[in-house]
């Protein structure tokens, strides 16, 4: 099943840091996540996602998993 995607409705959660105050905005990392093009990628890996069943996850959540493993910071 196609993951859904969370509505930003404008309002700030009133404990939670946002992401962009809490990581370094200068790291390599953050921009190749600018340079993808997320959309494209989603339409691409469409057709492996089935129809029913649990939603699946996030295709940025899988892909930044599979990088911080290969570059060994992340212990499986």
């Amino acid at each position: 099943m196609k993951p859904s995607l969370k509505k930003d409705h404008g309002q700030q959660e009133l404990f939670r840091s946002r992401l962009d105050q809490i990581i370094n905005m200068n790291h390599p990392l953050v921009g190749l996540s600018k340079l993808l093009d997320w959309e494209r990628l989603a339409q691409t890996l469409r057709p492996y996602y089935a129809e029913m069943g649990r939603p699946g996850i996030l295709l940025r959540l899988i892909m930044g998993l599979h990088l911080l493993k290969y570059r060994g910071c992340l212990q499986i």
